[in-house]
């Protein structure tokens, strides 16, 4: 921020340097056999030193210093090119030189006072802190490095007693030391499937394939499979694997060699992999016909049916598949679109039983345009559907409950019909445009937060739906992240307080948490085997829900108004 300098004093000419920049010509002179460019063809910043003394200009990964003065001003705005070369820093090799232990103390100090200025009550809910900034310089002191940091203003932050305080960022030590290529040595390449080890092929056997909506073939906007989908290699004349397909071998190397495959992965995202697999589903009706007499008789001798196969002309062989690993991070997300996906059929599936239609709409967080793009995904599809479960377990917050509550509150008054449309062929509908008539249950667990939560205790406080799950995370002081420190590193402060006349501060969320209409708590085993007890409840809830309050079309109000003129009047024209 420039202060009391000649470049505030005059008017908008801030404005008028950077214009003026902007428009320059890039110059050409010979100044150690080097161009100089004026600055308006890349113009990064234009700031001022602390004692207000000079002015400087960054571009073209330059920096020109010039006198804080009208002259000094001046004579960047003209367009005499000898000018440039003057007062040119040479930042090739610069440098700067940080005493740890100092940064750590002003950092320390800096994250205090923000928590102090930042937090939403002016007060600090009575709590003594100067008494705590005191009460926690002694650690930082002896803090020897920025992790340990952390662990202090983590110590310091949680005093205010609330939610929404995070510790993180700033600048680490890395055993990588920056290098891309020790990083992609080091990261386990993933192939997108989950793997259990089959003793009886000696191999680890495909238990399944992460696959998501093809509809929507993209992952967080990238198109994104599973290495061994058939989406993924039959571009390259190749079929996919399958559940219950084995994998015996990577690049040359028996998968029995090592104790895990993925150590045989390392480094290998991104590149071409070969695997040596049996094809125990994908392959002939032989080799499936093999599997299931192993599967049928626990005590088989494999060894021998192997051989019995091999008489018989039916022979398990290897075949290779060129296939490219993903990173761990590209595999955790295709994991939840694929489980995401299977939960949308699951629901759908689920309520066809129960002779009702429904919609599903998983909000992963309440973030910028991928939110609402899967918002709109599942929303305006179904909007016409008699129910909708609307599931924000793990939701990870944001800021669109706003939007959200105010697509689901819009009502049809009115409705449309054409010649050749009415409301179930087609057309406009009713009025208003996509509002949903049907009854809405929210899915929330312990790991909704934020947002989630906030949008939970939406639909429950205007009466748009029930709430079902576990008691939420419990973050109801809303903060917007800006209290950054010098090394980019950050200790939240919860900034915005939210209240109501029926729950005051917190809306009963803070520290508390939204408790749903009905609990149900999934058994960690079972929801692994992927059975989902919340969406049952749901559907159930929805089913009876349906009974009592059904969600019907209005019938046609009967014939048109005749609107002739015959035998209403004594028309001349009829004698």
């Amino acid at each position: 921020m420039i202060h009391h300098s000649f470049l505030l004093k005059k008017e908008m000419m801030v404005n008028r340097i950077l214009s003026c920049l902007h428009q320059k010509p890039i110059l050409e002179m010979d100044t150690t056999k080097k161009d100089i460019e004026a600055p308006g063809s890349d113009l990064k910043a234009v700031g001022i030193n602390t004692k207000n003394d000079y002015i400087y200009v960054v571009y073209n990964d330059k920096m020109k210093v010039i006198p804080n003065t009208a002259d000094g001003v001046s004579s960047i705005l003209i367009s005499d090119a000898k000018d440039y070369k003057k007062n040119i820093v040479d930042t090739t090799n610069i440098g700067l030189s940080v005493w740890p232990s100092l940064e750590y103390q002003h950092m320390y100090a800096d994250a205090w006072r923000m928590m102090r200025d930042y937090f939403y009550d002016p007060n600090m809910t009575s709590i003594p802190w100067k008494d705590v900034y005191h009460r926690y310089v002694p650690l930082v002191k002896r803090c020897g490095k920025r992790e340990e940091l952390d662990d202090v203003l983590k110590l310091m932050a949680s005093e205010v007693s609330a939610l929404h305080v995070f510790v993180y960022g700033g600048e680490y030590a890395s055993p990588l030391h920056g290098s891309v290529a020790l990083d992609t040595l080091s990261e386990v390449g993933s192939l997108g499937a989950m793997l259990r080890w089959s003793s009886e092929w000696n191999g680890y056997e495909v238990v399944s394939v992460f696959e998501h909506d093809l509809d929507f073939g993209l992952v967080d906007g990238v198109a994104m499979y599973s290495p061994l989908s058939e989406q993924t290699v039959r571009m390259s004349g190749q079929h996919g694997l399958e559940a219950g397909d084995v994998i015996i071998g990577v690049n040359g190397e028996s998968v029995a060699t090592v104790p895990d495959i993925h150590m045989l992965l390392r480094g290998t995202a991104g590149r071409s992999v070969r695997l040596e697999v049996l094809r125990v589903s994908s392959g002939s009706s032989s080799l499936r016909h093999s599997r299931a007499v192993v599967e049928s008789n626990d005590t088989v001798d494999v060894d021998a049916e192997m051989k019995s196969s091999e008489e018989t002309d039916i022979k398990v062989q290897s075949e290779p598949l060129i296939v490219v690993p993903i990173t761990g991070q590209e595999a955790d997300k295709l994991r939840y679109a694929s489980w995401e996906w299977k939960t949308r059929q699951a629901a759908k599936s689920l309520a066809a039983k129960a002779d009702f239609t429904v919609g599903y709409i998983h909000l992963q967080s309440m973030s910028g345009a991928k939110s609402i793009d899967s918002f709109v995904r599942g929303f305006y599809p179904d909007y016409d559907k008699q129910a909708l479960i609307i599931d924000v377990r793990h939701n990870t917050g944001g800021n669109i409950d706003s939007w959200l509550l105010d697509v689901l509150q819009r009502r049809a008054w009115m409705y449309w019909q054409g010649r050749a449309t009415n409301i179930t062929t087609g057309g406009i509908g009713w009025d208003e445009q996509f509002a949903f008539r049907g009854h809405i249950v929210v899915l929330m667990n312990e790991h909704t937060s934020s947002d989630g939560e906030g949008f939970s205790r939406g639909m429950s406080e205007l009466g748009l739906g029930k709430l079902v799950g576990t008691r939420t995370w419990g973050g109801g002081i809303w903060l917007s992240s800006d209290n950054k420190l010098v090394d980019g590193g950050i200790a939240t402060a919860p900034e915005i307080g939210q209240y109501n006349d029926n729950f005051g501060w917190g809306m009963g969320i803070e520290m508390m948490g939204v408790t749903p209409d009905v609990v149900v708590d999934n058994d960690p085993r079972e929801a692994y085997d992927g059975k989902d007890e919340q969406l049952e409840k749901a559907i159930e809830i929805l089913k009876d829900w349906l009974k009592e309050e059904p969600v019907v079309l209005p019938r046609e109000p009967g014939p048109y108004r005749d609107n002739s003129m015959t035998d209403k009047l004594n028309c001349p024209a009829k004698k």
